[in-house]
């Protein structure tokens, strides 16, 4: 199976806003009981395309309110596009929008509320309730 994870950059450090990442990591998840975990590719997220991205702004509060914008609203669709290939979408935090988008390119969003830091580490803790 495919999983996208929010990363900050190539370090694969998990963001903390799914709709505002800068990109995804794309990992393949195989095996059985034991399961494996292999990075595949690091992708862009286009709703993000030319803007900074400054994780503190998105510490413990939700930055994502904007559903009467239909311009904002359809970016979060794009951002569903570049990972539609995917099963799964692990966030720590995901708005509204970026659930409407994911559920429409039929991506499961799953929470992580674990403590790693970094995305392999996060799939391997969580891989068996993929």
């Amino acid at each position: 199976m495919k999983v996208a994870v929010p990363v900050m950059d190539d370090s694969l450090k998990i963001a903390r806003n799914a709709g505002h990442t800068p990109y995804f990591a794309i990992f393949e998840i195989g095996g059985g009981m034991f399961k494996t975990v292999e990075f595949k590719e690091l992708r862009e997220n286009p709703k993000m395309q030319d803007e900074e991205v400054d994780e503190a702004d998105h510490v413990g509060r939700h930055v994502c309110d904007a559903e009467d914008d239909v311009e904002h609203v359809k970016a979060h669709y794009t951002m569903a596009e570049a990972i539609e290939d995917c099963d799964y979408l692990v966030v720590k935090m995901a708005c509204k929008n970026t659930a409407n988008a994911m559920k429409s390119s039929d991506v499961k969003i799953k929470k992580y509320n674990g403590n790693e830091l970094y995305a392999p580490q996060a799939l391997g803790a969580i891989s068996n309730e993929l």
